[in-house]
């Protein structure tokens, strides 16, 4: 399916993911009450929501390129922002999209096999001066590739992200949102998968006062899929708010979405919106989406809320599930029996519940780092909570 196909397709009608718009006019500064923002504390925004200046440049981007991938800072433009399909959406979105003044081109050429991860690090210098970036990732057809971006510091952030993995790639794509607790970063980002292409996409957020990351895809041809992992740990006062949008737009095509997050402290909350639209021309899909958070102290919140909109009935399957609860007194019970102290056990159960996503991200020296900074959230607070 061409970009010019793709765009003919029927309009959107999911009433979580509004008909997007290049300007800003169309984006109304948003009060709290739409269904988009209605979990999200915009009070603590710093104005990325209405007219804050876009135009700090409190940061540095570092990126080490695997070899054979290429990474090119290009003024926007003169760039091919765009490729992914993607028009914003909300008012964040279409601010950062006007103010970003270029575009990080990352291109992983066709037939190219990547062993070594491609790593983005974006470093924040401070907060009173909030940035707008955009990055564009493409991975060429055929291709096999990772892509890191890690972003720590101090920061007021707003950002797009295209991802466009061409016919019979495979892609990795994988952010870590390891601010400092004063950060809020608001980022948007869109993949459009090819023909017989997979991506996968993994979300780590552990850090920043608020963090609300919007990450959608949507298909150029049949065959594709996408897998869209996420791990979340939420300290007090700590907003993390993720919203998933898987858009079927082609036949025969899949999606999984699986995020488990825990939550700890006074006033910790997590978001978590899910949501899948099977269009009536993508007969033959299979898709499923769920979410899983644990509730380590009295305090923290979960919001969690999975949707699926379907206008076909010509489908493999589609399914959705979500929990949220404290510890298995079973499981713990069950340690404590063979002789493991109350708080190793404690710790055992939240390592267990998180490894299953963990194990999964493929790029074995990020799952060494989330397994140790899932022990450093932990020592705060897992000894001392109540049975």
């Amino acid at each position: 399916m061409t970009l010019a196909e793709a765009l003919e397709l029927s309009p959107v009608e999911s009433h979580l993911h509004p008909e997007g718009s290049f300007d800003l006019a169309d984006h109304p500064v948003p009060t709290g009450l739409e269904e988009i923002w209605r979990f999200t504390p915009l009070k603590r925004l710093r104005d990325l929501h209405q007219d804050a200046p876009l135009g700090g440049d409190d940061h540095t981007i570092e990126v080490v390129a695997a070899p054979g991938v290429t990474a090119v800072s290009v003024p926007a433009a003169e760039s091919a922002r765009g490729a992914s399909g993607y028009v914003p959406v909300d008012r964040v979105s279409a601010r950062a999209w006007a103010a970003a003044t270029t575009v990080l081109e990352v291109t992983i050429p066709a037939e190219a096999v990547i062993d070594e991860p491609t790593t983005i690090r974006v470093h924040g210098g401070g907060i009173d001066n909030a940035g707008a970036g955009h990055l564009l990732v493409r991975a060429g057809q055929f291709s096999k590739a990772v892509v890191v971006v890690d972003y720590d510091g101090s920061a007021t952030w707003a950002e797009n992200i295209e991802v466009v993995v061409e016919d019979g790639a495979q892609l990795t794509f994988v952010t870590i949102q390891d601010w400092n607790d004063d950060s809020v970063h608001v980022v948007t980002q869109h993949a459009t998968v090819g023909r017989d292409a997979e991506l996968r996409h993994v979300a780590i957020s552990l850090g920043g006062d608020v963090v609300r990351a919007s990450t959608s895809a949507d298909y150029r041809g049949t065959g594709g899929s996408v897998e869209m992992l996420g791990v979340y740990f939420a300290d007090a006062g700590q907003h993390i708010e993720h919203r998933l949008f898987a858009d079927h737009t082609a036949p025969r095509t899949k999606s999984n979405v699986e995020y488990k997050g825990a939550l700890q402290g006074q006033d910790a909350h997590t978001v978590w919106i899910g949501n899948v639209l099977i269009r009536k021309e993508a007969e033959g899909i299979l898709t499923y989406e769920s979410n899983d958070n644990l509730v380590l102290t009295d305090g923290a919140k979960a919001d969690s809320v999975p949707n699926l909109e379907i206008e076909t009935g010509d489908i493999e399957g589609a399914g959705h599930a979500s929990t949220t609860g404290r510890f298995d007194d079973q499981h713990l019970f069950y340690l404590q029996s063979r002789g493991i102290p109350e708080e190793e056990a404690r710790r055992l159960v939240v390592h267990g519940f998180f490894n299953d996503i963990i194990r999964r991200i493929g790029v074995p020296a990020l799952q060494e780092r989330l397994v140790a900074s899932i022990e450093d959230e932990l020592a705060e607070h897992v000894g001392r909570i109540d049975a």
